[in-house]
Protein backbone atom coordinates (compact mmCIF):
# COMPACT_ATOMS: atom_id res chain seq x y z
CA UNK A 1 0.00 0.00 0.00
CA UNK A 2 1.54 3.29 -1.07
CA UNK A 3 1.64 6.35 1.11
CA UNK A 4 -0.77 8.03 -1.31
CA UNK A 5 -3.24 5.21 -0.60
CA UNK A 6 -2.93 5.89 3.15
CA UNK A 7 -3.56 9.56 2.46
CA UNK A 8 -6.57 8.56 0.34
CA UNK A 9 -7.98 6.60 3.30
CA UNK A 10 -7.45 9.63 5.52
CA UNK A 11 -9.27 11.86 3.03
CA UNK A 12 -12.12 9.32 2.78
CA UNK A 13 -12.34 9.46 6.59
CA UNK A 14 -12.46 13.28 6.62
CA UNK A 15 -15.18 13.24 3.94
CA UNK A 16 -17.08 10.71 6.07
CA UNK A 17 -16.85 13.03 9.08
CA UNK A 18 -18.22 15.94 7.06
CA UNK A 19 -20.96 14.16 5.12
CA UNK A 20 -22.06 11.16 7.17
CA UNK A 21 -21.35 12.45 10.68
CA UNK A 22 -22.18 16.10 10.00
CA UNK A 23 -19.08 17.44 11.74
CA UNK A 24 -18.39 21.18 11.50
CA UNK A 25 -15.81 22.41 8.97
CA UNK A 26 -13.45 23.51 11.77
CA UNK A 27 -13.69 20.07 13.42
CA UNK A 28 -12.80 18.32 10.16
CA UNK A 29 -9.88 20.71 9.64
CA UNK A 30 -8.58 19.96 13.15
CA UNK A 31 -8.79 16.20 12.57
CA UNK A 32 -6.88 16.66 9.32
CA UNK A 33 -4.15 18.59 11.14
CA UNK A 34 -3.77 16.00 13.93
CA UNK A 35 -3.72 13.03 11.56
CA UNK A 36 -1.22 14.71 9.24
CA UNK A 37 1.03 15.35 12.22
CA UNK A 38 0.89 11.68 13.18
CA UNK A 39 1.53 10.44 9.62
CA UNK A 40 4.56 12.72 9.19
CA UNK A 41 5.96 11.62 12.56
CA UNK A 42 5.29 7.89 11.98
CA UNK A 43 6.49 7.85 8.35
CA UNK A 44 4.38 4.78 7.49
CA UNK A 45 2.85 3.46 4.27
CA UNK A 46 0.21 1.10 5.63
CA UNK A 47 -2.29 1.54 8.51
CA UNK A 48 -1.47 -2.04 9.52
CA UNK A 49 1.92 -0.69 10.63
CA UNK A 50 0.30 1.31 13.44
CA UNK A 51 1.06 -0.49 16.70
CA UNK A 52 0.63 0.16 20.41
CA UNK A 53 4.36 0.79 20.73
CA UNK A 54 4.17 3.35 17.92
CA UNK A 55 1.27 5.14 19.61
CA UNK A 56 3.10 5.08 22.94
CA UNK A 57 6.19 6.64 21.33
CA UNK A 58 4.00 9.22 19.61
CA UNK A 59 2.53 10.16 23.00
CA UNK A 60 6.03 10.58 24.39
CA UNK A 61 6.94 12.78 21.42
CA UNK A 62 3.82 14.91 21.91
CA UNK A 63 4.54 15.27 25.61
CA UNK A 64 7.94 16.74 24.78
CA UNK A 65 6.69 19.24 22.20
CA UNK A 66 6.31 22.97 22.88
CA UNK A 67 3.52 25.31 21.85
CA UNK A 68 4.05 28.66 20.13
CA UNK A 69 4.80 30.23 23.52
CA UNK A 70 7.51 27.69 24.31
CA UNK A 71 5.39 25.83 26.87
CA UNK A 72 4.70 22.07 26.87
CA UNK A 73 1.59 21.06 24.93
CA UNK A 74 -1.48 20.95 27.16
CA UNK A 75 -2.81 17.49 28.01
CA UNK A 76 -6.07 18.19 26.22
CA UNK A 77 -4.16 19.21 23.06
CA UNK A 78 -2.19 15.96 23.24
CA UNK A 79 -5.45 14.06 23.66
CA UNK A 80 -6.95 15.72 20.57
CA UNK A 81 -4.25 14.02 18.47
CA UNK A 82 -5.12 10.64 19.99
CA UNK A 83 -8.87 11.20 19.62
CA UNK A 84 -8.40 11.95 15.91
CA UNK A 85 -6.24 8.85 15.45
CA UNK A 86 -8.72 6.68 17.35
CA UNK A 87 -11.61 7.97 15.25
CA UNK A 88 -9.63 7.18 12.07
CA UNK A 89 -8.97 3.64 13.32
CA UNK A 90 -12.68 3.18 14.10
CA UNK A 91 -13.45 4.21 10.54
CA UNK A 92 -10.91 1.69 9.19
CA UNK A 93 -12.42 -1.06 11.37
CA UNK A 94 -15.86 -0.23 9.98
CA UNK A 95 -14.43 -0.78 6.48
CA UNK A 96 -12.65 -4.01 7.58
CA UNK A 97 -9.23 -2.52 6.84
CA UNK A 98 -6.51 -4.07 8.97
CA UNK A 99 -5.14 -1.67 11.60
CA UNK A 100 -4.68 -1.30 15.35
CA UNK A 101 -7.93 -1.79 17.29
CA UNK A 102 -9.15 1.73 18.25
CA UNK A 103 -9.90 0.68 21.83
CA UNK A 104 -6.16 0.05 22.32
CA UNK A 105 -5.58 3.81 22.35
CA UNK A 106 -5.85 5.32 25.81
CA UNK A 107 -6.06 9.03 26.44
CA UNK A 108 -3.86 10.89 28.89
CA UNK A 109 -5.50 11.48 32.28
CA UNK A 110 -6.73 15.04 32.46
CA UNK A 111 -6.32 17.14 35.60
CA UNK A 112 -9.62 18.21 37.16
CA UNK A 113 -10.94 21.36 35.52
CA UNK A 114 -11.43 24.44 37.65
CA UNK A 115 -14.42 26.23 36.16
CA UNK A 116 -15.48 29.82 36.71
CA UNK A 117 -19.11 30.73 37.25
CA UNK A 118 -21.20 33.58 38.62
CA UNK A 119 -23.81 33.31 41.34
CA UNK A 120 -25.69 35.39 43.87
CA UNK A 121 -24.99 39.11 44.09
CA UNK A 122 -22.12 38.87 41.60
CA UNK A 123 -24.43 37.40 38.95
CA UNK A 124 -27.18 39.95 39.60
CA UNK A 125 -24.75 42.89 39.42
CA UNK A 126 -23.42 41.58 36.12
CA UNK A 127 -26.87 41.02 34.56
CA UNK A 128 -28.04 44.53 35.50
CA UNK A 129 -24.84 46.26 34.33
CA UNK A 130 -26.22 47.34 30.89
CA UNK A 131 -28.90 49.39 32.66
CA UNK A 132 -26.39 51.32 34.76
CA UNK A 133 -24.30 53.15 32.15
CA UNK A 134 -24.91 56.04 29.78
CA UNK A 135 -25.27 54.67 26.24
CA UNK A 136 -27.94 54.63 23.48
CA UNK A 137 -31.16 52.93 24.58
CA UNK A 138 -31.04 50.40 21.73
CA UNK A 139 -27.58 49.25 22.87
CA UNK A 140 -28.75 48.95 26.48
CA UNK A 141 -31.72 46.84 25.43
CA UNK A 142 -29.68 44.65 23.08
CA UNK A 143 -26.92 43.99 25.58
CA UNK A 144 -29.34 43.35 28.43
CA UNK A 145 -31.24 40.88 26.21
CA UNK A 146 -27.96 39.14 25.26
CA UNK A 147 -26.86 38.66 28.89
CA UNK A 148 -30.29 37.42 30.00
CA UNK A 149 -30.52 35.03 27.03
CA UNK A 150 -27.08 33.56 27.66
CA UNK A 151 -27.88 32.90 31.32
CA UNK A 152 -31.41 31.67 30.57
CA UNK A 153 -30.44 29.19 27.86
CA UNK A 154 -26.82 28.15 28.39
CA UNK A 155 -26.23 28.69 24.66
CA UNK A 156 -22.73 28.54 23.24
CA UNK A 157 -21.65 31.95 21.91
CA UNK A 158 -21.70 30.71 18.29
CA UNK A 159 -25.25 29.41 18.80
CA UNK A 160 -26.42 32.75 20.18
CA UNK A 161 -24.74 34.78 17.42
CA UNK A 162 -26.41 32.69 14.69
CA UNK A 163 -29.96 33.10 16.06
CA UNK A 164 -32.44 34.77 13.73
CA UNK A 165 -35.64 36.53 14.73
CA UNK A 166 -37.69 33.77 13.14
CA UNK A 167 -36.06 31.20 15.45
CA UNK A 168 -37.72 32.71 18.52
CA UNK A 169 -41.43 32.66 19.36
CA UNK A 170 -41.94 34.85 22.42
CA UNK A 171 -45.35 33.28 23.00
CA UNK A 172 -43.53 30.09 23.95
CA UNK A 173 -40.96 29.38 26.64
CA UNK A 174 -38.74 27.25 24.41
CA UNK A 175 -37.13 27.03 20.99
CA UNK A 176 -34.90 24.63 19.08
CA UNK A 177 -31.24 25.36 18.41
CA UNK A 178 -28.77 23.54 16.16
CA UNK A 179 -25.60 22.91 18.14
CA UNK A 180 -22.32 21.06 17.69
CA UNK A 181 -22.41 18.36 15.02
CA UNK A 182 -25.67 19.89 13.74
CA UNK A 183 -27.51 18.28 16.66
CA UNK A 184 -30.86 19.81 17.53
CA UNK A 185 -31.84 20.46 21.13
CA UNK A 186 -34.54 22.37 22.96
CA UNK A 187 -33.56 25.35 25.11
CA UNK A 188 -35.79 27.36 27.42
CA UNK A 189 -36.34 31.08 27.89
CA UNK A 190 -36.90 32.59 31.31
CA UNK A 191 -39.54 35.29 31.77
CA UNK A 192 -36.72 37.83 32.17
CA UNK A 193 -35.09 36.80 28.89
CA UNK A 194 -38.42 36.96 27.02
CA UNK A 195 -39.19 40.37 28.52
CA UNK A 196 -35.88 41.92 27.44
CA UNK A 197 -35.82 40.28 23.99
CA UNK A 198 -39.32 41.70 23.35
CA UNK A 199 -38.32 45.19 24.53
CA UNK A 200 -35.25 45.06 22.30
CA UNK A 201 -37.12 43.83 19.21
CA UNK A 202 -39.92 46.36 19.71
CA UNK A 203 -37.36 49.18 19.73
CA UNK A 204 -35.63 48.11 16.51
CA UNK A 205 -36.17 49.84 13.19
CA UNK A 206 -33.63 47.89 11.14
CA UNK A 207 -34.38 45.13 8.63
CA UNK A 208 -31.79 42.65 9.93
CA UNK A 209 -32.97 39.05 10.11
CA UNK A 210 -30.71 38.33 13.08
CA UNK A 211 -31.92 38.37 16.67
CA UNK A 212 -28.88 40.35 17.80
CA UNK A 213 -27.25 42.80 15.42
CA UNK A 214 -24.98 45.83 15.16
CA UNK A 215 -26.60 49.24 15.24
CA UNK A 216 -24.14 51.30 13.25
CA UNK A 217 -24.84 52.96 9.89
CA UNK A 218 -22.75 50.43 7.94
CA UNK A 219 -24.81 47.53 9.27
CA UNK A 220 -28.05 49.40 8.54
CA UNK A 221 -27.08 49.49 4.86
CA UNK A 222 -26.14 45.79 4.92
CA UNK A 223 -29.42 44.80 6.59
CA UNK A 224 -31.39 46.72 3.97
CA UNK A 225 -29.66 44.59 1.35
CA UNK A 226 -30.46 41.43 3.37
CA UNK A 227 -26.78 40.45 3.52
CA UNK A 228 -26.03 41.37 7.14
CA UNK A 229 -24.37 38.82 9.38
CA UNK A 230 -25.57 39.96 12.79
CA UNK A 231 -23.19 40.11 15.74
CA UNK A 232 -20.13 37.88 15.52
CA UNK A 233 -19.19 35.56 18.41
CA UNK A 234 -16.19 37.82 19.03
CA UNK A 235 -18.49 40.84 19.34
CA UNK A 236 -20.62 38.99 21.91
CA UNK A 237 -17.46 38.09 23.84
CA UNK A 238 -16.45 41.76 23.95
CA UNK A 239 -19.93 42.73 25.18
CA UNK A 240 -19.73 40.18 28.02
CA UNK A 241 -16.24 41.32 29.01
CA UNK A 242 -17.36 44.97 28.94
CA UNK A 243 -20.11 44.38 31.50
CA UNK A 244 -17.96 42.17 33.69
CA UNK A 245 -15.56 45.11 33.99
CA UNK A 246 -18.44 47.54 34.69
CA UNK A 247 -19.76 45.16 37.37
CA UNK A 248 -16.35 45.18 39.05
CA UNK A 249 -15.70 41.48 38.47
CA UNK A 250 -11.96 40.86 38.38
CA UNK A 251 -11.93 37.26 37.14
CA UNK A 252 -12.10 36.62 33.40
CA UNK A 253 -15.74 36.41 32.29
CA UNK A 254 -16.67 35.00 28.88
CA UNK A 255 -19.94 33.78 27.34
CA UNK A 256 -18.84 30.28 28.33
CA UNK A 257 -18.69 31.36 31.97
CA UNK A 258 -22.38 32.22 31.65
CA UNK A 259 -22.92 28.71 30.24
CA UNK A 260 -21.16 27.36 33.35
CA UNK A 261 -23.32 29.63 35.51
CA UNK A 262 -26.45 28.29 33.83
CA UNK A 263 -25.48 24.68 34.52
CA UNK A 264 -24.35 25.45 38.06
CA UNK A 265 -27.64 27.22 38.80
CA UNK A 266 -29.67 24.24 37.53
CA UNK A 267 -27.71 21.68 39.55
CA UNK A 268 -27.64 23.72 42.75
CA UNK A 269 -31.43 24.03 42.55
CA UNK A 270 -31.93 20.28 42.29
CA UNK A 271 -31.72 19.40 38.57
CA UNK A 272 -30.22 15.96 37.84
CA UNK A 273 -27.00 15.82 35.85
CA UNK A 274 -28.53 13.79 32.98
CA UNK A 275 -31.13 16.51 32.36
CA UNK A 276 -28.43 19.18 32.46
CA UNK A 277 -26.39 17.13 29.97
CA UNK A 278 -29.34 17.18 27.56
CA UNK A 279 -29.99 20.90 28.01
CA UNK A 280 -26.32 21.75 27.42
CA UNK A 281 -26.17 19.53 24.33
CA UNK A 282 -23.28 17.43 25.62
CA UNK A 283 -22.93 14.14 23.74
CA UNK A 284 -21.19 12.55 26.74
CA UNK A 285 -22.04 12.69 30.44
CA UNK A 286 -18.28 12.92 31.07
CA UNK A 287 -18.27 16.48 29.73
CA UNK A 288 -21.11 17.47 32.06
CA UNK A 289 -19.29 15.99 35.04
CA UNK A 290 -17.04 19.06 35.24
CA UNK A 291 -19.91 20.38 37.37
CA UNK A 292 -19.38 17.79 40.11
CA UNK A 293 -18.38 20.66 42.45
CA UNK A 294 -22.13 21.27 42.70
CA UNK A 295 -23.21 17.65 43.10
CA UNK A 296 -20.43 17.16 45.65
CA UNK A 297 -21.81 20.11 47.62
CA UNK A 298 -25.28 18.54 47.53
CA UNK A 299 -23.85 15.22 48.71
CA UNK A 300 -22.31 17.01 51.70
CA UNK A 301 -25.71 18.45 52.55
CA UNK A 302 -27.31 15.00 52.27
CA UNK A 303 -24.62 13.59 54.55
CA UNK A 304 -25.09 16.32 57.16
CA UNK A 305 -28.88 15.98 57.10
CA UNK A 306 -29.19 12.21 57.18
CA UNK A 307 -26.05 10.52 58.51
CA UNK A 308 -26.01 9.54 62.17
CA UNK A 309 -29.28 11.28 63.04
CA UNK A 310 -30.25 8.60 65.60
CA UNK A 311 -27.00 9.24 67.44
CA UNK A 312 -27.60 12.98 67.75
CA UNK A 313 -29.45 12.63 71.05
CA UNK A 314 -27.04 10.15 72.61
Amino acid sequence: MSKSKLQKLAQDFLDYLEIEKGRATNTVANYKFYLKRFFIWADINDPAQISQDMVRNFRLWLNRQKDTNGRPLKKNTQNYHLIALRAFLKYLAKRDIKALAPEKIELAKMPDRQIEFLEGTELETFLTAPETIDQPEIIKLRDKAILETLFSTGLRVSELASLKKEDINLNKDEFTVRGKGSKLRVVFLSNQAKHWIKKYLDSRKDMSQYLFTNHDKANKKRSEKKDDKGLTPRSVQRIVQKYAKIAGITKKITPHVLRHSYATDLLSNGADIRSVQTMLGHSSITTTQIYTHITDKQLREVYKNFHGRKRAGE
